[in-house]
């Protein structure tokens, strides 16, 4: 028998909160529910002053779900949900107690504990980072994430201590393209140990979700997310921390720029002129959260047919160039579309470490001496 979202609302709807009388559903306590075959994780939207006071309805609603038939494994997610930007960081991991399989572990703490906001300063330098390059499109399709993770492996193949922050909270990918999997640890439950792999060390909200399953958070969460992941992260000593920025000009954007100290900002684009009007936002963007722009880079630049050697400019060729050269800003290279480019993301191993004599991992190398001879990575 499969457990159904319905059967895990019924079930939480007895589970009452204390301090206010109500159960967590009819109180608007219940967030996203997520199941994946027997494994339910739920999210629980609570005042942020509170926050450890309602472990006890957490592990509360854990046991409810874990007594549902079907059920092999419950997790329950405090979050820290406000409307005021100064809310404290959402907790990225559930108490996670199991049913069938005993305590689910999550990526900080023993079972039962969450994981605890730091008392570290909650902006400026991250201690043992001496630089951090945001990549950002305006645009999602442009391949943003498959150039962040091929030019954080080029940087590390050029003997950089290198990081790479997977700051798409909706739509994750790094993990993937990395091929790492696997959750987190944290033997104290406030620093989470990221996880790596082909020189890069990578912290990702896709290591701590299934993977096809959805994270619908709203903004103060969504900050709060991302302030963790740069703060409570044993980094350890980087020289440089990529950080894979979600498409458009929105919060994470703003927090970035507002809670770390950004060196600077690549733009990826593809030529064609619909990809350079959000390039150009992006573009606007960091001048006005005052990002320098070190440098653009025309990703599916060309197309050479495998077959007979033609080269084909699909989308256009030389906007992202023009572009750069309109508002003075570096133009780091062209890489093309290639279907090795894809296979090798697909399977977890970049083009840079699958094939790394190959002319595309050469143009990644290039744009790294590039960033590394200008003193940005």
């Amino acid at each position: 028998m499969s457990v159904t979202e319905a059967d895990v609302r019924a079930a939480l709807a007895r589970v009452v909160d204390p301090s206010g009388g109500a159960d967590v559903v009819s109180s608007g306590m219940l967030g996203a529910v997520s199941i994946s075959g027997g494994e339910v994780r739920v999210v629980l939207e609570v005042d942020p002053a509170k926050g450890r006071a309602m472990e006890p309805v957490a592990r509360a609603a854990e046991a409810a779900i874990a007594a549902l038939p079907g059920v092999t494994r419950a997790s329950a997610m405090l979050t820290a949900h406000s409307d005021s930007p100064s809310a404290p960081p959402p907790n990225l991991r559930g108490t996670g107690h199991g049913h069938a399989h005993g305590h689910s572990h999550g990526p900080a703490g023993g079972p039962g504990e969450p994981l605890r906001q730091a008392a570290k300063p909650q902006s400026g330098p991250i201690e043992g980072v001496d630089r951090i390059l945001a990549i950002g499109s305006g645009k999602g399709g442009v391949g943003k994430s498959t150039v962040s993770a091929n030019l954080a492996v080029a940087l590390a193949a050029e003997g950089r201590r290198v990081g790479l922050l997977d700051a798409d909270v909706y739509g994750p990918s790094q993990p993937r393209m990395l091929g790492i999997s696997g959750r987190p640890s944290s033997p104290d439950g406030q620093t989470i140990l990221p996880l790596r792999n082909h020189g890069v060390t990578l912290m990702s909200i896709g290591l701590l979700t299934p993977e096809d399953k959805a994270t619908i958070w709203r903004g103060p969460m969504l900050m709060g997310a991302l302030q963790q992941m740069l703060r409570q992260v044993a980094w350890g000593r980087l020289d440089v921390l990529i950080v894979d920025l979600p498409p458009g000009t929105g919060d994470v954007q703003l927090t970035l720029s507002q809670k770390a100290e950004v060196t600077g900002a690549v733009v990826v684009s593809t030529p064609q002129d619909i990809a350079l009007l959000d390039a150009k936002k992006a573009l606007d963007m960091f001048e006005k959260t005052g990002t320098k722009v070190v440098g653009m880079i025309e990703n599916m630049s060309t197309f050479v047919c495998p077959c007979c050697g033609e080269e084909t400019q699909i989308f256009g060729h030389g906007g992202a160039k023009a572009e750069a050269e309109r508002i003075g800003a570096p133009f780091l290279g062209e890489i093309p579309l290639d279907i090795d480019v894809r296979l090798s993301g697909d399977a977890g191993v970049p083009v840079v470490a699958a094939k790394p004599q190959s002319p595309q991992a050469l143009r990644f190398r290039e744009i790294a001496r590039k960033l590394i001879g200008a003193g940005y990575a």
